[in-house]
């Protein structure tokens, strides 16, 4: 996701009679796209900040612009401790790259401290809430594929509504809000004119797509348009949520010759009192159900998940739990990830 809003500020930039080198030294402006969803995304995003801002000192920069999830949580932070920064723009801020990267540089304040981000002492309190990002994008906004001219990332829709415990992307980027089904089918034509065989749709919540506009059954209905349009070959959807998942969709995926038969569903856990923990719906015996159903709808379906080991409270009977669930379900490929506290979550108090 972060990958589509770096293509959609290059392109922007280009529009306005820039031209963008990949070679950092080689860079007027330097733009960092940050993620901020846990602990070694952050020690990544700032890391990376500050080897570019070396680059204002060594080499032909002349401006530093931090975008992003990391720039939405911690705006003033950034720009109070890292002096080299110019301009900081939130994840609701993407068109204003341009207006970034045209001003003047500014003054640049001293270095601070090495840079600690999630340790406010618990007698500051936090800054007043700022309004949530509602930015999106569509497809006349202009964009410059940065993958291998064989596919392409679209985003269905922006944001989410739940409310998982160890989750900050509600924060970072607000409420659910999906895309307008012929702007994302128009999107896939342009695509596949440009040579893009395979369209990979992304959302945190692609399942959720359109019940936020009123419109029930709106996935199944762009699966089977998007089947339609020529020159694509495959089609594959990420992320499912295990309880949004309806049998349309299941369908769609099963009757049409494009959709790929691969099904990634988070499901994080198996045991039930993590999962209610964790703010998760189900537990072992419906994903089960679920699972099955799956596999029963779209004969020969592929599935993936990912699983979070260590959250708060999890004990040795829950781990065995999670393992007996994950070596009776057998999945075809897994990701297991361990628990990052994140400051702004509820799981945070836990």
């Amino acid at each position: 996701k972060n990958l589509v809003d770096s293509e959609v500020m290059i392109g922007l930039v280009q529009q306005a009679g820039h031209d963008v080198t990949a070679d950092a030294a080689d860079a007027d402006v330097l733009v960092v796209n940050t993620c901020a969803f846990i602990d070694s995304a952050k020690q990544e995003s700032v890391d990376t900040i500050l080897e570019l801002a070396e680059l204002k000192k060594s080499g032909r920069c002349r401006k530093l612009v931090v975008t992003g999830c990391l720039a939405e949580r911690y705006r003033g932070e950034l720009q109070q401790q890292i002096g080299e920064i110019d301009a900081v723009l939130g994840t609701g801020e993407v068109p204003d790259i341009v207006a970034a990267v045209s001003a003047p540089p500014g003054s640049h304040a001293a270095a601070a401290a090495p840079l600690r981000l999630y340790r406010r002492p618990p007698s500051v309190p936090p800054a007043a809430a700022a309004p949530l990002p509602e930015y999106l994008y569509d497809a006349e906004t202009p964009r410059t594929l940065v993958t291998p001219k064989h596919y392409a990332y679209v985003k269905v829709a922006e944001g989410c509504d739940y409310t998982c415990a160890f989750c900050i992307i509600p924060t970072l980027r607000g409420h659910y809000r999906s895309r307008d089904p012929k702007s994302i089918v128009t999107e896939a034509q342009h695509l596949a004119e440009r040579g893009v065989r395979e369209l990979l749709l992304i959302s945190q919540d692609t399942t959720f797509f359109g019940v936020d506009r009123g419109e029930r059954g709106a996935l199944g209905r762009l699966l089977r348009d998007l089947d339609g349009v020529d020159g694509l070959e495959w089609i594959r959807l990420l992320y499912l949520y295990p309880t949004t998942i309806t049998d349309d969709v299941l369908d769609a995926i099963a009757d049409s010759r494009k959709v790929c038969r691969y099904i990634d569903l988070p499901l994080q856990h198996a045991a039930p009192a993590v999962l209610k923990r964790m703010k998760r719906p189900g537990n072992g015996t419906t994903y089960r159900r679920l699972l099955d159903r799956i596999r029963t709808r779209v004969p020969g379906v592929a599935l993936r998940t990912t699983l979070i080991v260590g959250f708060p409270g999890e004990t040795a009977a829950e781990f065995e739990t999670l393992q007996s669930f994950v070596q009776d379900v057998r999945f075809d490929h897994l990701g297991v990830f361990t628990y990052s506290h994140e400051e702004g979550t509820s799981a945070f108090s836990l």
